[in-house]
């Protein structure tokens, strides 16, 4: 039996689609590309109609990430700050989960928008299985703890993955 007090939902996503048009600028600062630019928004909205729309975004500070962040944001209707996380970018599995356990057990929900291979990894250590997170892939998992702070001890029994959303299986 779970109460509300003892849930916290973790959104987890994997930045929008990015261009490799640019060969002279750094990974840090690639932005979108097309598809980026049209997915990002559409999961926003989806995000809204869901209602799961998070009490707090942290974000990797890639270019690629943030642009994400911000146009999901923009279209579910988040009128917070975006935090950006260092942490996040070029990572490991360790510090997102520190940048986890940092956040205020005062956020229920909890966006994090970031890379691969750590935001598979991360999927897949909380549902016991190996799930392919493509670009712009929105999962949202039901975690059975009071406090983001025991994140890390968490047994896979404790996390419910509620779906895992891919836009291109989308229709909006």
């Amino acid at each position: 039996m779970n109460d509300s007090a003892n849930q916290k939902t973790l959104l987890l996503l994997r930045h929008a689609k990015s261009s490799w048009k640019k060969l002279n600028i750094t990974d840090l600062d690639r932005s979108l590309n097309k598809r980026g630019k049209k997915d990002a928004p559409k999961m926003g909205k989806v995000i809204k109609e869901l209602d799961i729309v998070p009490d707090l975004i942290i974000s990797s500070p890639a270019k690629r990430a943030m642009d994400t962040a911000k146009l999901i944001a923009e279209n579910c209707k988040y009128k917070k700050n975006i935090e950006m996380n260092p942490l996040l970018y070029a990572s490991t599995l360790v510090n997102y989960i520190d940048v986890i356990n940092m956040v205020s057990d005062y956020h229920q929900k909890v966006l994090v928008v970031g890379h691969n291979p750590i935001i598979e990894e991360l999927v897949n250590k909380f549902i016991n299985r190996m799930e392919i997170i493509p670009t712009c892939t929105l999962v949202q998992l039901s975690l059975n703890v009071k406090s983001w702070k025991l994140l890390d001890g968490l047994s896979y029994k404790d996390v419910n993955l509620i779906r895992i959303l891919k836009p291109k299986e989308m229709s909006l």
